[in-house]
């Protein structure tokens, strides 16, 4: 599922950046979503209130994939919609670069796909997140099935903290 834009232009909002800013290119962003270690998922429930949850994930094939139990609530409100928002960056008011993503959630379930994808989670997270592929999901003897989701972004936000600025970029 590679995007067909993996190198959109950058757009720097000047209203929300330093006179000294400058947008950031996608590949450096693109890198800091492999890089980083824990995602924030934003999905909508049916009653149209958000639901907001912390998760892991990987970047690959310009997507950031995530898995979730059949029945978890994010697996629920992907079901009936399947537009989110992924979060990453730092805690941190001075330094750092944050993150948004959006797109809409994609499940996964090509079982040779999921198995590149299993030995991604497993070589960036450890033993502890080994994952089998069965039957179009990830399988874990201790957790279960788990389905697995594709975030291609439709559009992407970075924000630094040294200067401010805010980028933005959109794929078509």
């Amino acid at each position: 599922m590679p995007h067909p834009d993996p190198a959109p232009t950058p757009h720097l909002d000047e209203r929300y950046s330093d006179p000294h800013a400058t947008p950031k290119p996608w590949p450096a962003a693109a890198v800091r979503l492999a890089e980083a270690e824990v995602y924030w998922l934003t999905t909508v429930r049916p009653d149209s209130r958000p639901h907001v949850t912390p998760l892991i994930g990987v970047w690959t094939d310009d997507a950031l994939h995530f898995c979730t139990g059949a029945d978890e609530r994010k697996a629920k409100n992907l079901a009936a919609n399947p537009a989110v928002a992924l979060t990453t960056g730092c805690n941190g008011l001075r330094e750092g670069y944050d993150l948004v993503l959006e797109g809409e959630a994609v499940r996964v379930t090509d079982d040779a796909r999921l198995r590149r994808l299993a030995a991604a989670w497993e070589e960036k997270y450890g033993t502890d997140w080994h994952f089998d592929v069965q039957d179009g999901t990830f399988v874990n003897p201790e957790a279960g099935h788990a389905l697995v989701f594709a975030v291609s972004p439709h559009t992407a936000f970075g924000f630094g903290k040294s200067p401010y600025s805010q980028t933005r970029w959109r794929f078509s």
